[in-house]
C-alpha cells in the first residue's frame, strides 16, 4: 500500500548563506534609508552626483541613442519576459519556491519603489521623482533572484558557470544604471539606492519563502514507495 506525504521543498537560502543574506538585507535597508534621508526633497544634483554624472552625460552626448538601448532591459516588457523565462526554468527544475521568488521580485520591488519610497523621499530630477531608480531597482531585483537560485540555494557548490551567470546578471544591472544616468533620468545615488532596494527586496522575499509555514504551503504532495515493513502489514 502506498503512503502519501508532502515533498520537502528545498530552501532558497542554504544554512551557511543565511547569515550573509541577513547582513546584506540589513545593509540594503540602511543604505536606502540613509541615502533617502540625505537627499530627501532635493531638486538638483549635489557636488558628488555632479562629479559622477557629468562625465557620463557628456560621453553619451557623443553617442546619441546608446543610453536608451542600455536602459532598455530595465523597462517593463524586457523585465516581464526575463522573469517569465527564468520562472519557467525553475518550474521545469521542480523549484516552485524559486519560480515564486522570480515572479514576485520585480513587481514587489516596483511597488515599494513607485508606490512608497519615491513619494516618501520626494527627490526629483528635472521635476520628476527619481529616488530610488526604478529601472535599476527592478534589474537588480531580478539579478539578485538569479544569484539566490545559483549561489545561495542548496547545494552551495559554486561552479564556474553558476558564478558566471550570476555575475552577468549583476553586470546587466550596472549597464542599466549607466544608461539611465546617460539619459538624465537619474542621479548616480538614485541608481545606488535602486540597486540596494532590488537586492534587499529579494533577500527579504527569500527569507519569507523559506519560513516553514510558507514552505509547507508550496510543497506538493508526493508518493513514497512502501517500505518492507509496510509491505508486511498489507
Amino acid at each position: 500500500m502506498d503512503t502519501t506525504h508532502p515533498v520537502r521543498i528545498r530552501p532558497l537560502l542554504a544554512p551557511p548563506t543565511r547569515p550573509w543574506a541577513g547582513a546584506l538585507l540589513a545593509v540594503c535597508v540602511g543604505l536606502v534609508a540613509v541615502l533617502g534621508v540625505i537627499f530627501a526633497h532635493q531638486t538638483a544634483a549635489d557636488r558628488f552626483d555632479r562629479a559622477v554624472d557629468a562625465p557620463v552625460i557628456t560621453w553619451f552626448g557623443h553617442h546619441p541613442g546608446l543610453a536608451g538601448w542600455l536602459a532598455l532591459p530595465g523597462s517593463l516588457v524586457p523585465m516581464a519576459v526575463l522573469s517569465v523565462a527564468i520562472a519557467a526554468a525553475c518550474l521545469l527544475a521542480g523549484r516552485l519556491n524559486g519560480a515564486v521568488l522570480v515572479v514576485a521580485a520585480v513587481p514587489v520591488t516596483a511597488g515599494l519603489n513607485d508606490g512608497l519610497l519615491k513619494h516618501l523621499f520626494d527627490r526629483t530630477y528635472l521635476g520628476v521623482l527619481s529616488y530610488p531608480s526604478g529601472h535599476t531597482a527592478t534589474v537588480f531585483a531580478l539579478a539578485a533572484a538569479v544569484a539566490v537560485l545559483l549561489l545561495a540555494s542548496p547545494p552551495t557548490r559554486l561552479g564556474p558557470l553558476r558564478v558566471l551567470l550570476a555575475a552577468a546578471a549583476c553586470a546587466l544591472g550596472v549597464v542599466v544604471a549607466v544608461g539611465v544616468m546617460g539619459l538624465e533620468w537619474h542621479y548616480f545615488t538614485d541608481t545606488v539606492g535602486g540597486a540596494a532596494l532590488g537586492v534587499g527586496t529579494v533577500c527579504g522575499l527569500a527569507f519569507i519563502l523559506d519560513l516553514p509555514v510558507v514552505a509547507r504551503a508550496l510543497a506538493r504532495p508526493g508518493r513514497q514507495r512502501p517500505t518492507a515493513q509496510a509491505k508486511a502489514r498489507v
